[in-house]
């Protein structure tokens, strides 16, 4: 007996899904599912096992890769991958930088220094004040010694001389100690007061070489020979051989007093030689003892040498030294004072015509 379709059983409805169960977590002998990379700021660390069926969990660093695949890594170098495994080499780059100068407008030697150089190249400070050099220790050294015991000599040799005995030969080693006074005065002030120009040659030992040693020679000799040969003679007229004496042991005193003020009131811009480029601070100065005169240190060796022969009584070197050292300082002035013109324009030819120099047919 068949049954009819009304009176069949009806199909059975397919189960409702169960929510997934949470992930258990692996037998011993069962091999992970995934695995982490741990990444630190470099490279891969060592592959660390996890099991991961959804977003990788957060472990100690922030990055981490995730592998769905399992894998096992037989060695260090087989877990980190290829770029880590790379050894790193040692690269050195060397340059070979040139000099660079700076050539400013005017084009001033002095300013031709270099900006960057190798440090082998660039000189050391230490070596301008080993003897022979411009700065040298040892010479400046020397030089002093030396000037303190002819001042030395000169002052006890005058002394003894006008103790026991009333030679004028007295005026000799005045001569010796005037000249000692003024080099060893002639550095100091420069070393004082323009320290970075202070050198050997601010003692102006060599200065006008030779000429300038024959002129101090050539004094020496006419004073010896005359006080010597006519030890009474006098070549003053009317018996003023006093008043000259005394003239000239002021002009001397004038003479040096007025040269060292001014170097020392000019300070660094004072410099024994003429210089033709206008370096950078350089000022005109206008004041003090140079509102007065123009060229005070000029005036001041200019009268100290005349004063010099008036005391050691020569007629001749008096001429001699009056007619050179007109000469010397009307050509000097004239060719810096053309440098200062062209310095300080219209500034300084103001001053020119304000303040005279006080030498004499020296305008």
């Amino acid at each position: 007996m068949s049954a009819s379709p009304e009176s069949a059983t009806p199909p059975t409805p397919p189960p409702k899904a169960s929510p997934v169960s949470p992930p258990r977590a692996p037998r011993k002998d069962e091999p992970p599912v995934g695995f982490h990379y741990l990444v630190n700021d470099e490279i891969p660390s060592t592959p660390t096992w996890k099991t991961s069926f959804g977003p990788s969990e957060k472990v100690e660093e922030d990055r981490a890769w995730v592998s769905s695949i399992a894998s096992v890594a037989k060695s260090e170098e087989q877990r980190r991958p290829m770029w880590a495994n790379n050894k790193k080499k040692d690269r050195r780059i060397s340059l070979q930088l040139p000099t660079i100068q700076h050539v400013p407008e005017e084009k001033d030697a002095d300013d031709l220094l270099p900006i960057a150089s190798p440090l082998s190249a660039r000189p050391s400070p230490d070596k301008l004040y080993f003897s022979g050099k411009a700065k040298s220790l040892e010479g400046i050294a020397l030089r002093a010694f030396c000037l303190g015991i002819a001042l030395a000599l000169s002052v006890v040799a005058i002394a003894a001389i006008l103790l026991f005995s009333s030679s004028p030969l007295w005026r000799v080693p005045f001569f010796f100690a005037a000249l000692s006074t003024f080099h060893f005065l002639e550095f100091w002030t420069t070393a004082k007061y323009n320290t970075q120009e202070a050198k050997v040659d601010s003692f102006l030992l060599t200065a006008n070489w030779p000429m300038y040693f024959i002129a101090h020679s050539a004094a020496t000799i006419e004073c010896l020979f005359t006080k010597l040969i006519w030890p009474n003679r006098s070549w003053a007229p009317l018996y003023t051989g006093h008043i000259l004496l005394l003239i000239g042991l002021i002009l001397v005193l004038i003479g040096q007093f007025v040269r060292a003020t001014a170097m020392m009131q000019l300070g660094t811009n004072f410099n024994h030689i003429v210089q033709d480029r206008k370096k950078t601070g350089h000022e005109l100065v206008t004041s003090g003892i140079y509102g007065v005169m123009r060229h005070p240190s000029y005036f001041g060796f200019f009268y100290w040498g005349i004063g010099t022969q008036i005391v050691l009584g020569n007629p001749i070197c008096f001429v001699a030294y009056l007619a050179v050292l007109w000469r010397f300082f009307s050509t000097r002035i004239r060719a810096e004072e053309a440098h200062m013109a062209r310095f300080f324009g219209e500034d300084f030819t103001e001053y020119q015509k304000r303040v005279p120099t006080m030498i004499p047919l020296i305008r």
